[in-house]
């Protein structure tokens, strides 16, 4: 069985390497809480008032002087930090459904996110190292 394989299938840790953050630095790790320490008011203020549509969340944080995220058309990152967009569907009761709610993508360093959320239930800020294939946000499934 390899080392850390969940529930010990065959391959798990290679199935699931997309899912899993890469490390962050000390330094990196620090400067990601310090911007999560700012994110964490605004979306648990925006919970409070019942407003976590992605277009009123990004506002607000775009408010604290991050700038939108933008990629040219090879797909290449071309300057901007900030992503904010609506949460991942999900398969419930037979159906695909998007819940109401953000999703919060901010990158500080090449190693470093703050990744976040805000829904009508709760809202939530972490820090992590990027993903593989989806940077700071958590892939929605493996392959």
């Amino acid at each position: 069985m390899e080392p850390g394989a969940g529930d010990g299938a065959p391959h798990y840790n290679e199935n699931n390497g997309s899912r899993r953050p890469g490390a962050m630095s000390p330094a990196s790790a620090t400067d990601a809480a310090r911007e999560a320490d700012r994110i964490r008011p605004v979306l648990k203020r925006l919970w409070g008032q019942k407003k976590w549509d992605p277009a009123t969340v990004r506002a607000a944080l775009l408010h604290l002087g991050y700038e939108e995220e933008r990629t040219g058309s090879n797909g290449k990152p071309h300057g901007g930090t900030l992503t904010v967009r609506a949460m991942n569907s999900r398969f419930t009761d037979g159906r695909e459904v998007t819940p109401e709610g953000a999703s919060v993508g901010l990158r500080v360093h090449d190693d470093a996110c703050v990744t976040a959320f805000v829904q009508k239930s709760n809202y939530e800020v972490t820090t992590n190292g990027p993903y593989p294939e989806t940077g700071c946000f958590e892939p929605p499934f493996g392959h």
